[in-house]
């Protein structure tokens, strides 16, 4: 097999796992990069290398000889932009040329939800770096928001009557993809990915009940009572603030663009809330 030029992080994961496949299929080799090595895909053409995002020895080794690499963002911790940083230290050493990287939709150093400010900063030390950048700004899954409701089928939070323009980690992958394959057309962009349209809170519960048949509905908490319900989890503060900004970036509008990145990169449309629920239910 030649050696592998493209590196892919997070394969053990839903977007990076797809990408993974995705250049697998199309014959490209790549390397992948994951904390487990037990639990990466099996890939007919690539090759398997173990280093974690904080730890930038390893990562320069398993990044020898790659030109370019998918960064998924990192789980979600206290320490995600400090890993963020060593493993873009640790690239532009090992003389990687071109980072695509998974950020989110309307990152900003004053955005509302919490965790945007940490792609912004994430961003900003990518264009520092040196290497060549394409920013992947994606709205939340359309996939997992059906999940936000609870055991009684309801999605709380304090979201009111704004809209969110999710969409499907599928088509984030499909943009991560083609950008991976003509990559020097991409070289410092930034794309917003969205799906095709921008729905309510309650507008998603309705279309999941009558998509699925489970009875969904959504309430609207105040900020305080947001605070509250989700105490039932021991959480430290940082992750109750993800999770209540969820909503409160929602009511504020931050995330109800309508992108036509999706297409404009692919070639063909997002995949909307009901083809997604559908599909799930093959």
């Amino acid at each position: 097999m030649s050696a592998a030029h493209i590196a892919v992080t997070g394969s053990t994961g839903a977007v990076g796992g797809l990408v993974a496949h995705a250049l697998s299929e199309a014959g490209e080799p790549t390397r992948l990069l994951v904390r487990d090595p037990a639990r990466a895909p099996r890939l007919e053409r690539g090759d398997v290398r173990e280093a974690s995002y904080g730890d930038r020895d390893a990562v320069g080794r398993a990044l020898d000889g790659v030109s370019t690499v998918f960064m998924v963002s990192a789980a979600e911790s206290a320490e995600r932009l400090e890993e963020h940083r060593t493993f873009i230290d640790a690239a532009a050493a090992a003389g990687v040329e071109h980072v695509v990287y998974t950020s989110f939709q309307g990152a900003a150093p004053d955005a509302t939800f919490t965790l945007a400010r940490d792609h912004w900063a994430t961003e900003r030390h990518l264009k520092d770096s040196g290497m060549a950048w394409t920013f992947l700004r994606d709205s939340f899954y359309l996939d997992l928001i059906p999940l936000f409701a609870g055991d009684d089928g309801v999605i709380r939070g304090p979201a009111g009557e704004g809209r969110v323009a999710a969409v499907a980690r599928h088509d984030v992958a499909a943009v991560g993809t083609r950008v991976l394959l003509d990559g020097t057309s991409h070289r410092d962009m930034s794309y917003t990915l969205t799906g095709p349209e921008a729905l309510t809170l309650a507008e998603i519960a309705a279309t999941v009940t009558r998509v699925t048949g489970r009875e969904v509905s959504f309430h609207d908490e105040t900020i305080e009572e947001a605070y509250a319900s989700r105490s039932v989890w021991p959480a430290p503060q940082w992750q109750y603030d993800a999770w209540v900004s969820t909503y409160t970036a929602i009511a504020r509008g931050e995330v109800a663009e309508v992108s036509g990145d999706v297409e404009r990169v692919t070639g063909r449309a997002p995949l909307s809330l009901e083809r997604v629920l559908r599909s799930a239910e093959r």
